[in-house]
């Protein structure tokens, strides 16, 4: 059963075609060690205006309730950035294995502020009214801060985000401690979730433990983000 639904989740991914779909190689996945020194056979390239230990490019929000949120507002609070679209088969994986809800739960309760941003624009997968959007995240027992909602993709396009999930750590001061995949196994099975590297945990705990980030970039996988164009 296991096998079929991997098969199936692949044939997803086919039939959505590179525009929808991108992976990175697992073993390849490229990362940038605190020092700046490469590490893996592939760059992790940083985006102008993206720099590590820079401060994030700040932003307006609003979530699914109607609130608005200004990310400079959480300035001494460590911050996650994730890109979400329910409809992505590697969203689905983390979702469904319930280890994103366990994050979102883990450093929210230890202060951590959690933003999970759609950048789906009108018509596209994954955008959904308020009250879907609201429905969707009783149902999946998602526990972020908040939701936000950026149909235009400023945001994401400032952000360079390229696929669901998408990941970032803003640190304490602003600045951008950390961007990229969420762990280091690009499979859309559930199944591999718990047994993965999660980058996105080792990098909030050393920072919260005021140590080094081991791993500060990663190749994001996943879905691509759906832009308007």
């Amino acid at each position: 059963m296991i096998g079929k639904m991997k098969n199936a989740a692949a044939a997803v991914c086919l039939a959505l075609s590179l525009a929808s779909c991108s992976e990175a190689p697992q073993s390849n996945s490229a990362q940038v060690s605190a020092s700046g020194e490469k590490v893996g056979s592939v760059a992790a390239e940083l985006p102008p205006g993206l720099d590590l230990g820079k401060p994030a490019p700040d932003f307006t929000l609003s979530d699914s309730k109607g609130k608005s949120h200004k990310l400079s507002d959480y300035k001494g609070k460590f911050v996650v950035l994730e890109w979400v679209n329910f409809e992505c088969p590697f969203v689905q994986k983390h979702y469904s294995s319930d280890n994103m809800q366990q994050l979102q739960k883990k450093y929210t309760g230890k202060d951590v502020v959690w933003l999970s941003i759609n950048s789906s624009a009108d018509g596209k997968q994954g955008n959904y009214p308020a009250e879907k959007i609201e429905q969707l995240i009783s149902e999946k027992k998602a526990q972020p801060t908040a939701y936000l909602i950026d149909a235009d993709g400023t945001v994401g396009q400032l952000y360079h985000a390229t696929s669901t999930p998408h990941m970032f750590i803003i640190d304490k001061d602003s600045n951008l401690a950390y961007r990229g995949a969420i762990d280091d196994n690009n499979s859309s099975d559930a199944e591999d979730a718990p047994k993965a590297k999660n980058y996105v945990a080792a990098a909030l705990d050393q920072a919260m433990d005021g140590k080094p980030i081991t791993t500060t970039a990663t190749q994001a996988y996943g879905c691509s983000v759906k832009y308007k164009k």
